[in-house]
């Protein structure tokens, strides 16, 4: 027995044989156009990788309906987010997603439906479930395509939803175009709004009913039908936003030594901590190792730069860290040390003088480097076996010396793109590629991959040299997202993370653009990494001369919670009541009110799991 594609095929050269190879090309471009049509919401079979979402407001809703098998892409293996939806296509999507919709009326045929059509029985179970209805002299359209208010108001009256509070009341508080809702749409919108169904983008005030609806609004509106509530952000969902009230949640806060003397007397340093605690943060991340010098008393440092101590004299004849870590024991804050140098040194410092065969370079010879485009440094090469070794004695020591929760690394334990053309580098390179020098192009993919595999292999000797020293130490990460870290950094945190080489995960989102900072969260790379480690979002608090105002810090923590990630940490402690135009005692309050209770801090070490 011939299969239905063999049989498609015999017909299409029995069709080009009656009538010729142009009236043979025609039908296929009819053909190809009624697959792309008819086929996407339906059975027909689709990849759930879809190829276009890549930084779409509603990427993660799209993603999980695409894996329950809700909806589906295209053959080529996109979504088209964008594209508007028909009223069949429709039908056949509230059918997927609500299948055991309860039958509340019988019908559902309608003449412009013949009973061979593609959508034939999800419009009839749309109608009867009372998802949708039809126009005039049994009539659907199944073609035409389907406004906003017309899904909103299907989906709220499939789903049962009827208003508790005044609908002119729920509309003209949460939509300037409230008046072009029509009148038969009023009680259902304001119900939908009640329930949380609405999702507006990219301005939660604007209802836009008239306006088709996209491919991607539909499925944000069916994710919140279904209640899945942290796969569309916060702020384009009119209606009241909810803050969960969450037990286990990380509350993190960088301490560092530029811009803030908060490490600089033990007098600060301790109030410090006590304010955090009677704030309800969980966990401290004093930075060690800055300026080419640790920031605590190091024989490793000592014998490689001949300096002990960092030499800022509000450090002199102290150990802060200890100092920190018994503090904090007594507050109950966990310490995770940040060496946030990492390879990185300034230019002037003993590091440099000292060891100059240590520095990569530039194509030119050139290594400077400048942060912040006026700071001059230089970088460490992560390659050479030296280097490797002094950093890695500098992490064993600190976890052998002193009681802590962990370390953390960032994106300086990688080095900016345009460098590896020291000596060592080419070298290794050479050996590795049949006598080739590396890439002129200094972002070529390959030569990208290379130095950024070298890194993950040390990466590797550094988990097993920190476990071997002290098994209970996590290895917290805080890099950029993984594009800009990768790019720019040449540091692969994705595959850190697959390789199992991090145990805590904190990406610094430093965005004022609430699309962008959304944007950042609703990545594959942060999506696959919460189904193994705690994944929390770095929030910039403020620098000296870049004021963040706290309404935007408490809405960019709401979008976490509702994303359902698994806390956050600030940068900086001198910023979360200092360089702002609020006072200390507004900050204070603010963030009281936004931990109002304990939490416990998630770790994967002790029982942590993936909600």
């Amino acid at each position: 027995m011939k299969t239905l594609s063999n049989t498609f095929a015999d017909s299409l050269v029995h069709f080009s044989r009656l009538y010729g190879r142009k009236a043979w090309l025609v039908f296929l471009l009819i053909f190809s156009f009624t697959l792309t049509v008819f086929f996407p919401l339906t059975g027909y079979p689709q990849t759930t990788q879809l190829q276009d979402l890549q930084g779409h407001w509603a990427q993660t809703c799209i993603q999980q309906l695409a894996r329950e098998k809700i909806i589906s892409g295209y053959p080529d293996g996109s979504f088209r987010p964008n594209s508007p939806v028909s009223r069949a296509e429709f039908a056949a999507i509230v059918s997927n997603a609500f299948p055991n919709a309860p039958v509340v009326r019988s019908g559902g045929n309608f003449r412009d439906v013949t009973s061979n059509y593609w959508a034939a029985n999800a419009i009839r179970q749309a109608y009867q479930t009372n998802f949708l209805s039809g126009y005039p002299q049994q009539i659907f359209r199944p073609t035409q395509n389907i406004p906003r208010v017309q899904a909103l108001v299907a989906l709220a009256s499939g789903l049962g939803y009827t208003p508790s509070q005044p609908v002119s009341e729920t509309l003209s508080q949460n939509y300037f175009d409230a008046s072009a809702i029509p009148d038969y749409a009023t009680s259902a919108i304001a119900a939908a709004t009640e329930k949380q169904l609405v999702v507006n983008y990219p301005n939660v005030k604007q209802l836009k009913p008239t306006q088709f609806a996209t491919r991607g609004e539909i499925a944000a509106f069916v994710c919140q039908g279904l209640g899945k509530n942290n796969l569309i952000a916060a702020e384009y969902i009119p209606g009241g936003k909810v803050t969960p009230l969450v037990s286990t949640e990380l509350r993190g806060v960088w301490l560092t030594n530029i811009d803030s003397d908060v490490l600089f007397a033990r007098n600060k340093l301790t109030d410090a901590v006590k304010r955090l605690n009677e704030l309800n943060f969980n966990t401290l991340y004093p930075t060690v190792w800055n300026d080419g010098y640790t920031l605590y008393p190091s024989p490793v440092a000592e014998s490689v730069i001949g300096r002990q101590i960092h030499p800022e004299a509000g450090l002199q004849g102290r150990d802060f860290l200890q100092e920190i870590i018994a503090e904090a024991r007594a507050q109950n804050l966990a310490v995770i040390p940040w060496f946030e140098f990492g390879f990185m040194a300034p230019a002037e410092s003993q590091l440099a003088k000292r060891h100059p065969q240590w520095l990569t370079k530039r194509q030119d010879g050139s290594t400077i480097w400048l942060e912040g485009g006026r700071l001059e440094r230089v970088w460490l090469n992560p390659l050479n076996p030296e280097v490797q070794k002094f950093i890695t004695d500098l992490l064993v020591e600190i976890v052998a010396n002193y009681d802590l929760d962990g370390i953390q690394l960032d994106d300086h334990f990688g080095f900016p793109y345009d460098f590896g053309y020291d000596d060592y580098t080419i070298n290794l390179y050479r050996q590795e590629h049949a006598g080739r020098n590396p890439p002129s192009d200094e972002k070529n993919i390959e030569w990208i991959r290379w130095r950024a595999d070298k890194i993950t292999e040390y990466m590797a000797e550094v988990f097993r040299a920190v476990k071997d020293s002290q098994p209970t130490a996590l290895i917290s990460v805080s890099p950029n997202p993984q594009e800009y870290s990768l790019e720019y950094f040449l540091l692969d945190w994705e595959k850190w993370e697959r390789l199992g080489l991090i145990e805590e995960l904190i990406v610094q989102v430093y965005r004022d653009d609430y699309e962008r900072f959304v944007r950042e969260l609703n990545q594959p790379e942060m999506e696959a990494a919460r189904l193994h480690i705690p994944v929390a979002v770095g929030i910039l608090s403020g620098l000296k001369g870049r004021n963040v105002p706290f309404s935007q810090i408490a809405r960019q923590v709401e979008i976490v919670r509702n994303k359902g990630f698994a806390g956050v940490s600030f940068f900086f402690y001198e910023s979360l009541w200092n360089y702002t135009s609020e006072t200390p005692t507004q900050r204070q309050a603010a963030i009281e009110k936004m931990f109002a209770a304990e939490a416990e801090r998630p770790n994967v070490l002790t029982g942590w799991k993936p909600s």
